[in-house]
């Protein structure tokens, strides 16, 4: 991958490698530990427990009826995408009474994938409002499910109420290669706004 105008802040590592920090958030059960899994070069960091009748009240399994475990504090997972790049993988934990962490979680993150399970939109809205808030450039990954409906792109932007320069891509996060091609996009994505803020100085 060509890094020419990737000039966002990133720590360098050893043999002039650069270390990047990237968030993967959304809604509970949009498929965020999965994503980590599938991707991460190392075996990942993961904090679920099993979700059991006590929490019946506040996690609400409307369509994730066959989920039995939650994330309750982060996951973590690494990728080298070449020999210039590495990537720190941070999974937010999706359930509202948790969210009181992604503050500190947010903490020099460069940019965010926000995973959409487009058969519950409204999972995720809060997971996009944080990103507009604390400005993480994001990109949009709709996470394929067997029975997810095929819905245009514009329809899923208009119906998530985002930028059109945000990218919408579709993926499947159980599989290692469509993860990368969505963080592939993702560091794209984050190029082009590092020219266009270069072309405007």
């Amino acid at each position: 991958m060509d890094l020419k105008g990737f000039d966002q802040s990133g720590r360098p590592a050893a043999g002039g490698t650069r270390s990047v920090k990237v968030m993967i958030a959304g809604g509970f059960g949009t498929g965020k530990t999965t994503m980590v899994r599938a991707v991460s070069d190392i075996k990942p960091l993961t904090t679920e427990e099993t979700l059991t009748q006590a929490s019946a009240g506040d996690d609400h399994l409307i369509g994730i009826t066959d989920k039995a475990e939650t994330t309750v504090s982060l996951d973590f997972g690494k990728i080298s995408l070449n020999e210039s790049l590495m990537l720190y993988l941070f999974g937010t934990p999706g359930q509202e009474r948790f969210w009181f962490l992604w503050n500190g979680l947010f903490k020099g993150a460069l940019g965010a994938i926000v995973l959409v399970d487009t058969r519950r939109l409204a999972s995720s809205f809060r997971a996009i409002e944080e990103m507009e808030r604390q400005n993480v450039p994001f990109v949009i990954a709709l996470n394929v499910f067997p029975d997810s409906a095929n819905h245009p792109v514009e329809e899923i932007r208009d119906a998530l109420d985002i930028s059109p320069h945000t990218p919408v891509v579709a993926c499947d996060a159980r599989d290692r290669a469509s993860s990368r091609d969505v963080l592939v996009a993702l560091i794209r994505h984050l190029q082009e706004r590092s020219a266009v803020a270069v072309e405007s100085r």
